[in-house]
């Protein structure tokens, strides 16, 4: 059975590759039937260079591709089918792959578990500080309201009663006055009262002597 399949031709640590045909049981280094084309995998645009005419008749004539010249056919559409998977992966190789995917989904799935429990304890610290500053912006407001009619008031209140104490000082001041000067208008006239009884007396004494001396005239 014939396979269209890689030789590997170039240096040490730049490998390029023929594409030949050759039997499936030899060796892919053994000798070949044909040279179907090359490809470069380091030559992104021209890499690959095939004999599209001599490869169809191959293929027609039962000639299978292996997996990586087939994925290499699909890719410049010389043939359609599916990407096959070219590359062989031990049970042993596969098992450490597959621990490793499960530590990064797991590693994927607490990082995301770790960033919605800050976003919610964010959004928890962002809405109480919302409220704290609600809260004190309100108790200002509530004080303005309940102290504004008392200040309005004040001035009012506060000369309504400087008048009336103005006016119940001079109502009391009056009688005051008044007082002090019935004391002072009364004193003297006291005190004329009771010298007058004085005068008497000593008019009496005068008068006295004077009756003597008319008696003993007689």
């Amino acid at each position: 059975m014939l396979v269209i399949r890689l030789q590997r031709v170039g240096r040490h640590k730049m490998p390029t590759y023929r594409i030949v045909v050759s039997e499936k049981t030899k060796d892919t280094q053994a000798a070949h039937l044909e040279i179907l084309g090359s490809y470069n995998p380091h030559d992104k645009e021209n890499g690959l260079v095939l004999k599209e005419d001599r490869i169809k008749h191959h293929i027609s004539n039962g000639a299978k591709p292996s997996d990586t010249v087939s994925n290499l056919f699909v890719k410049v559409g010389l043939i359609k089918a599916d990407k096959k998977r070219s590359v062989f992966i031990s049970t042993k190789r596969q098992t450490k792959l597959d621990a490793k995917n499960i530590e990064k989904v797991e590693k994927a799935k607490a990082d995301k578990e770790a960033k919605e429990a800050k976003d919610a304890e964010a959004k928890e610290a962002a809405k109480a500080e919302a409220e704290a500053k609600k809260a004190e912006a309100e108790k200002p407001v509530e004080e303005v309201k309940e102290e504004t009619p008392a200040v309005e008031a004040t001035p009012a209140e506060a000369k309504a009663e400087v008048v009336e104490e103005k006016v119940e000082e001079k109502k009391e001041e009056e009688p005051k006055s008044e007082d002090l000067s019935a004391e002072e208008a009364g004193a003297p006239k006291e005190e004329k009262k009771e010298e007058a009884p004085v005068e008497e007396v000593k008019e009496e004494k005068k008068e006295e002597p004077k009756e003597e001396k008319v008696e003993e005239k007689k």
